[in-house]
Protein backbone atom coordinates (compact mmCIF):
# COMPACT_ATOMS: atom_id res chain seq x y z
CA UNK A 1 0.00 0.00 0.00
CA UNK A 2 2.59 2.34 1.07
CA UNK A 3 5.04 1.76 -2.65
CA UNK A 4 1.24 2.40 -4.14
CA UNK A 5 0.80 5.38 -2.40
CA UNK A 6 4.43 6.66 -3.16
CA UNK A 7 4.20 5.83 -6.92
CA UNK A 8 0.70 7.93 -7.20
CA UNK A 9 2.49 10.64 -5.38
CA UNK A 10 5.69 10.59 -7.78
CA UNK A 11 3.18 10.04 -10.71
CA UNK A 12 0.73 13.27 -9.38
CA UNK A 13 4.66 15.66 -9.45
CA UNK A 14 5.68 14.38 -12.58
CA UNK A 15 2.05 14.99 -14.41
CA UNK A 16 2.00 18.71 -12.54
CA UNK A 17 5.68 19.52 -13.61
CA UNK A 18 4.34 18.96 -17.06
CA UNK A 19 1.63 20.96 -17.21
CA UNK A 20 3.86 24.10 -15.50
CA UNK A 21 6.90 23.43 -17.69
CA UNK A 22 4.90 23.32 -20.70
CA UNK A 23 5.75 26.96 -21.91
CA UNK A 24 9.36 26.45 -21.05
CA UNK A 25 9.49 23.12 -22.67
CA UNK A 26 7.41 24.55 -25.59
CA UNK A 27 10.05 27.21 -26.18
CA UNK A 28 12.72 24.37 -26.07
CA UNK A 29 11.87 22.44 -29.24
CA UNK A 30 14.88 20.06 -30.39
CA UNK A 31 16.48 17.37 -29.24
CA UNK A 32 17.16 17.88 -25.86
CA UNK A 33 15.62 20.36 -23.10
CA UNK A 34 18.15 22.94 -21.34
CA UNK A 35 19.06 22.92 -17.72
CA UNK A 36 21.37 25.53 -16.24
CA UNK A 37 23.99 23.43 -14.11
CA UNK A 38 25.29 24.42 -10.83
CA UNK A 39 28.60 22.87 -9.44
CA UNK A 40 31.93 23.64 -7.75
CA UNK A 41 34.96 24.10 -10.06
CA UNK A 42 38.56 22.48 -8.54
CA UNK A 43 39.53 25.42 -6.87
CA UNK A 44 36.19 25.61 -4.50
CA UNK A 45 34.19 28.46 -6.25
CA UNK A 46 30.50 27.80 -7.79
CA UNK A 47 30.41 27.67 -11.53
CA UNK A 48 27.26 27.73 -14.09
CA UNK A 49 27.10 25.95 -17.20
CA UNK A 50 24.12 25.23 -19.91
CA UNK A 51 23.55 21.34 -20.14
CA UNK A 52 21.09 19.39 -22.22
CA UNK A 53 18.78 16.37 -21.26
CA UNK A 54 18.54 14.48 -24.34
CA UNK A 55 15.50 13.65 -26.13
CA UNK A 56 14.13 10.55 -27.44
CA UNK A 57 10.84 8.90 -29.18
CA UNK A 58 8.68 7.93 -26.33
CA UNK A 59 7.36 4.56 -26.03
CA UNK A 60 4.21 6.24 -24.41
CA UNK A 61 2.37 7.60 -27.51
CA UNK A 62 3.31 8.37 -31.24
CA UNK A 63 4.81 12.46 -31.49
CA UNK A 64 6.21 12.46 -28.00
CA UNK A 65 9.85 13.20 -26.84
CA UNK A 66 11.51 12.04 -23.20
CA UNK A 67 14.38 11.92 -21.44
CA UNK A 68 15.96 8.83 -19.98
CA UNK A 69 14.58 7.91 -16.71
CA UNK A 70 15.86 9.67 -13.67
CA UNK A 71 16.80 8.24 -10.25
CA UNK A 72 15.45 10.39 -7.47
CA UNK A 73 15.33 9.52 -3.79
CA UNK A 74 12.23 11.65 -3.29
CA UNK A 75 10.68 15.36 -3.53
CA UNK A 76 9.42 18.27 -2.14
CA UNK A 77 8.01 22.23 -2.66
CA UNK A 78 10.09 24.64 -0.84
CA UNK A 79 8.37 28.47 -0.79
CA UNK A 80 11.10 31.46 -0.22
CA UNK A 81 9.15 34.72 0.75
CA UNK A 82 9.96 37.79 -1.27
CA UNK A 83 12.34 39.68 -0.45
CA UNK A 84 14.68 36.85 1.23
CA UNK A 85 18.33 36.59 0.63
CA UNK A 86 20.82 33.75 1.67
CA UNK A 87 24.34 34.18 1.32
CA UNK A 88 27.04 31.78 0.03
CA UNK A 89 25.59 28.25 0.78
CA UNK A 90 26.11 25.15 -1.25
CA UNK A 91 23.25 22.98 -2.31
CA UNK A 92 21.97 19.83 0.18
CA UNK A 93 22.03 17.98 -2.35
CA UNK A 94 22.48 17.01 -5.72
CA UNK A 95 18.90 17.75 -6.92
CA UNK A 96 16.91 19.32 -9.89
CA UNK A 97 15.48 22.50 -9.26
CA UNK A 98 12.13 23.85 -11.23
CA UNK A 99 10.85 27.13 -10.43
CA UNK A 100 7.34 26.88 -10.34
CA UNK A 101 6.39 30.36 -9.52
CA UNK A 102 7.84 34.11 -8.31
CA UNK A 103 11.47 35.56 -9.37
CA UNK A 104 14.60 35.13 -8.46
CA UNK A 105 18.35 34.93 -8.75
CA UNK A 106 21.39 32.41 -7.78
CA UNK A 107 24.72 34.01 -8.15
CA UNK A 108 28.09 31.92 -8.62
CA UNK A 109 31.14 33.17 -7.81
CA UNK A 110 32.56 35.61 -10.08
CA UNK A 111 29.30 37.41 -10.15
CA UNK A 112 27.47 35.37 -13.16
CA UNK A 113 23.81 35.52 -11.99
CA UNK A 114 21.46 32.82 -13.12
CA UNK A 115 17.65 33.93 -13.10
CA UNK A 116 15.27 32.30 -11.51
CA UNK A 117 11.87 32.47 -13.38
CA UNK A 118 8.90 30.00 -13.88
CA UNK A 119 9.71 27.08 -15.84
CA UNK A 120 13.73 27.07 -15.58
CA UNK A 121 15.41 24.13 -14.58
CA UNK A 122 18.64 24.19 -12.46
CA UNK A 123 20.85 21.20 -11.60
CA UNK A 124 22.32 22.05 -8.42
CA UNK A 125 25.98 20.19 -7.98
CA UNK A 126 27.74 22.28 -5.99
CA UNK A 127 27.59 20.70 -2.46
CA UNK A 128 31.50 21.34 -1.41
CA UNK A 129 33.18 24.84 -2.06
CA UNK A 130 32.35 28.24 -1.27
CA UNK A 131 28.36 27.74 -3.25
CA UNK A 132 26.15 30.42 -4.45
CA UNK A 133 23.81 33.15 -3.26
CA UNK A 134 20.24 32.96 -3.70
CA UNK A 135 17.96 36.02 -4.00
CA UNK A 136 14.31 36.15 -4.15
CA UNK A 137 12.75 39.85 -5.81
CA UNK A 138 9.21 41.26 -6.49
CA UNK A 139 6.47 40.69 -4.55
CA UNK A 140 5.35 37.25 -4.88
CA UNK A 141 7.14 34.61 -2.93
CA UNK A 142 9.36 32.06 -4.89
CA UNK A 143 8.21 28.46 -4.97
CA UNK A 144 10.57 25.68 -6.12
CA UNK A 145 10.04 22.32 -6.37
CA UNK A 146 13.20 20.19 -5.41
CA UNK A 147 13.75 16.33 -6.67
CA UNK A 148 16.82 15.31 -5.40
CA UNK A 149 19.00 12.38 -7.25
CA UNK A 150 19.42 9.01 -5.72
CA UNK A 151 23.11 8.42 -4.72
CA UNK A 152 24.97 7.30 -7.36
Amino acid sequence: MRSKVRRLFFTAIAGWCAVWSARYLAAQRGNSITVTRLYAGPNGEARAEKTALNLRSSSLHSGLDETARLQTSGAQFLRWPSGTVWEWHTASKRQYIITVSGRGEVEVSGGQKIPLNPGQILLAEDVTGKGHTTRVFGSEDLVLLLIPLAAQ
